[in-house]
């Protein structure tokens, strides 16, 4: 579940581009390429893989949450389409209202759709896992998922993408945590 707190402050780092958007103040366009490409790399390619290729084959197998895990994966698909868009759209100017507002939309849309998967996952999901694999194959996940990591990172993918995400909202200016505190 703590991938899921690198998956968060990249949402929040995509809620201040929008709200830059939406005020119509400038914003880095490097940021929108480095928050696009930890989800692709991280949740995508890493995370997410992890679920499709281990969690939801089990709830299947048991039948248990089934119906929960055809819509996660189903989001897994339309995130990726979405994280494409706003690749693309980094990729552009960036210059004219409407690329700027396509972009924001699609900023919109993701985060609309991570923040509830990432809360039932981490409320429904993970936590029935306990009752559909025994204490055994739930260590030996955990040892599986370890080694996957330093083999796709290289070593702690988690503490090198904890790392891009912080240098992420330094460029935005929201890194200071005090800042989100209200007055």
């Amino acid at each position: 579940m703590r991938e899921h707190g690198i998956l968060k402050r990249v949402l929040i780092a995509y809620d201040e581009i929008i709200r830059r958007i939406r005020a119509g103040h400038d914003f880095p366009p490097e940021a929108v390429t480095d928050g696009a490409t930890i989800i692709r790399k991280f949740i995508e390619e890493y995370h997410e893989k992890l679920e499709e290729d281990h969690l939801f084959p089990r709830f299947r197998k048991a039948n248990k949450l089934v119906e929960l895990v055809t819509v996660l994966n189903a989001q897994h698909q339309a995130g990726r389409r979405v994280t494409e868009r706003i690749l693309a759209a980094a990729r552009g100017s960036l210059k004219s209202a409407d690329e700027r507002n396509r972009l924001a939309q699609d900023l919109e849309a993701f985060n609309r759709m991570y923040s509830p998967h990432e809360a039932r996952e981490d409320t429904v999901l993970f936590p029935a896992l306990h009752k559909v694999v025994s204490p055994h194959e739930y260590d030996a996940m955990g040892e599986q998922f370890e080694k996957i990591e330093r083999q796709t990172f290289g070593g702690d993918g988690f503490d090198i993408y904890v790392d891009k995400v912080s240098a992420l909202e330094k460029r935005l200016g929201i890194y200071n945590l005090a800042k989100f505190t209200p007055a």
